[in-house]
């Protein structure tokens, strides 16, 4: 089997307890990996260098090797409690973090070997999202019990707001551009908060913005495209709904029907858009058209988590 590397590849993870490798362009699944047989697929995320996939689920962080024949992990992270519910890489791949239904976030240093856990910060409640600034330091996260943290990895410093009382956030994002942080509820509300710093401040500060009534019922994941022009929700209503960020109007809907939309990505040109969805089905949109152009089908049950990059990888030198 040639090298993943140099392929547009589509990852997705479910209630099946497999995680399945997709060339993107084709629809063709060219590798299926078997996650824990007692878990869902939380979330998943490919490294910096796109070599590995990161899979959390219940009790378990999984790492698995992309450019071998091997379906086995290559890493397991050991002494995780609880659901751990999202993760995300760091933009060099020196560090992990995760975010888990054990309140807590946790940075796990990737250099050393094997890897472990370097920093903890705990929510006071269950976690279910979070997501990195794009200036590496800070780290959004969203609580069961209705906050929405600021968290500053360097300084340790945070800041903590309660958009909506008796409320679980679901998900949050961070524009690439750093101008906005979104939280998503299971009411179906969005927030929006403008980011600000300046030189003498040691983190972002958080200005209420604008509150979106997205869907009629839970919100399950929310996103920014990578021009930053769009803000994208997932709802278990069947639809996923794209929002401009110049006023936060609805600019599409794609539809579902009767599925939850339970993950998505978009392409690296903001025009494609990769759902999850409960129906066991992955599927390609056109932004423009408002039309799925490809289907992943080889899952049993829902789809849950998916991973999708196309960026070119610029090394940057420090």
């Amino acid at each position: 089997m040639e090298a993943m590397g140099d392929q547009l590849i589509l990852a997705t993870g479910g209630y099946d307890h497999t995680i399945k490798v997709w060339q993107a362009h084709t629809g063709n699944c060219i590798k299926t990996m078997r996650f824990v047989e007692t878990s869902q697929v939380n979330a998943l995320d490919r490294t910096p260098d796109k070599t590995r996939l990161a899979a959390c689920g219940y009790q378990c962080i999984r790492l698995y090797d992309l450019e071998s024949n091997c379906t086995a992990p290559v890493i397991n992270f050991d002494g995780v409690q609880k659901n751990v519910t999202r993760l995300g890489f760091q933009e060099d791949g020196n560090w992990m973090f995760t975010a888990g239904e054990d309140h807590h976030v946790r940075i796990w240093d990737m250099i050393s070997a094997p890897p472990h856990c370097s920093r903890v910060f705990d929510c006071e409640s269950p976690v279910n999202a979070a997501c990195l600034h794009p200036n590496q330091v800070e780290i959004g996260m969203g609580s069961q019990n209705g906050n929405v943290f600021l968290w500053d990895v360097k300084s340790e410093k945070h800041e903590c707001i309660v958009p909506e009382v008796d409320a679980s956030i679901q998900d949050v994002a961070i524009s690439p551009d750093g101008h906005y942080l979104a939280a998503a509820n299971n009411k179906g509300n969005c927030y929006i908060w403008s980011l600000c710093s300046s030189p003498d401040q040691k983190m972002s500060t958080m200005r209420p913005t604008k509150k979106i009534t997205a869907h009629s019922r839970y919100i399950l994941r929310c996103k920014f495209s990578p021009d930053s022009r769009l803000l994208l929700t997932t709802s278990g209503d069947g639809t996923a709904c794209l929002w401009k960020t110049s006023d936060f109007s609805k600019w599409r809907e794609l539809s579902i029907e009767n599925y939850w939309v339970w993950d998505a990505a978009f392409s690296a040109d903001s025009k494609w858009l990769f759902t999850a969805s409960s129906d066991g089905v992955a599927r390609l949109w056109k932004l423009e058209t408002k039309t799925p152009t490809r289907e992943y089908t080889g899952h049993t049950k829902a789809i849950t988590a998916l991973s999708f990059k196309d960026e070119i990888i610029r090394k940057v030198n420090h």
